[in-house]
């Protein structure tokens, strides 16, 4: 089963809710809303608080220790790799056009960014940073064989499934850095999540549908476990267990899809009128 991407407005207080009814027609591009994300993109570059590096640390080294191997793996997720889309016809959607591949630029910007901060906090901690992990290299080979609409989905499940992690660090562990880092972290990723649903309600022809909805739960499901079977030391070190993982997941899952539904109907109503006018 294939998975269709997609991207739209953000998702927390601090990004805009409301797409004006007149801009939801489709515009020189039929797939992405490239205005909209260019100024998004370069607005979230503004107002980005750096977190308190020289705070004291007030995690125990019990503490310390497993979340320290947790954040060096997300260190070299979000930054040890090719900061583009590496599918084998990524260019098929990211060079369609000029204004695309810079959008698409931008977002793998902001994903280097997160990579620095967190080997910020890897230094914090005492940690270096690492060059290679099995999780990684397999994640990185399924992008790269299964083509651009999988790669586009299993970055989209990953920035949910994360979402969930750093929620929960950012709840949960007792420093001012790690918080820091944690909600400049989530607010980039709810952009990330909002952008790709935007595009997948902007599909002309799919409804997403509950078959569809159960594939894409398996995979996000599948991304979430992968993520707990590595992590999962560093969030019951910090006071998070399982069943508050999952639990989270589930919420951003159903809130992904109950927008995406009620965007995509939006969408096809605002084309008929348009085609109707």
């Amino acid at each position: 089963m294939s998975f269709d991407l997609s991207l739209k407005a953000p998702d927390t207080d601090a990004l805009p809710h409301d797409r004006p009814k007149d801009q939801a027609a489709p515009g020189t591009d039929p797939v992405v809303d490239i205005e909209r994300w260019l100024s998004h993109f370069r607005g979230n570059q503004e107002h980005r608080l750096e977190p308190e590096w020289d705070a004291p640390i007030t995690l125990p080294p019990g503490v310390i220790k497993p979340l320290l191997r947790s954040l060096e793996q997300f260190e070299l997720g979000d930054g040890g790799g090719p900061d583009r889309l590496i599918a084998r016809n990524a260019d098929s959607f990211r060079c369609e056009t000029t204004a695309r591949e810079a959008l698409v630029d931008m977002w793998f910007v902001e994903e280097k960014e997160h990579s620095r901060l967190l080997g910020g906090l890897v230094r914090r901690f005492g940690g270096r940073s690492i060059q290679g992990h099995w999780s990684f290299s397999a994640f990185c080979l399924s992008r790269q064989v299964l083509g651009v609409g999988f790669e586009l989905s299993i970055l989209l499940v990953t920035e949910i499934v994360s979402t969930a992690y750093y929620r929960l660090l950012c709840h949960h562990g007792d420093d001012a850095a790690l918080k820091g880092v944690c909600r400049l972290i989530l607010r980039d990723e709810a952009g990330h999540v909002a952008f790709h649903r935007d595009r997948m309600a902007r599909t002309q022809g799919r409804t997403y549908g509950p078959l569809w909805e159960m594939g894409f739960r398996l995979l996000a499901m599948g991304a979430a476990t992968m993520l707990y079977i590595n992590h999962a030391p560093a969030l019951t070190a910090v006071g998070a267990g399982g069943s508050d993982f999952y639990r989270e997941v589930r919420h951003e899952l159903a809130l992904f899809l109950r927008r995406l539904r009620t965007e995509a109907a939006e969408y096809r109503e605002a084309v008929h009128q348009g085609q109707g006018a």
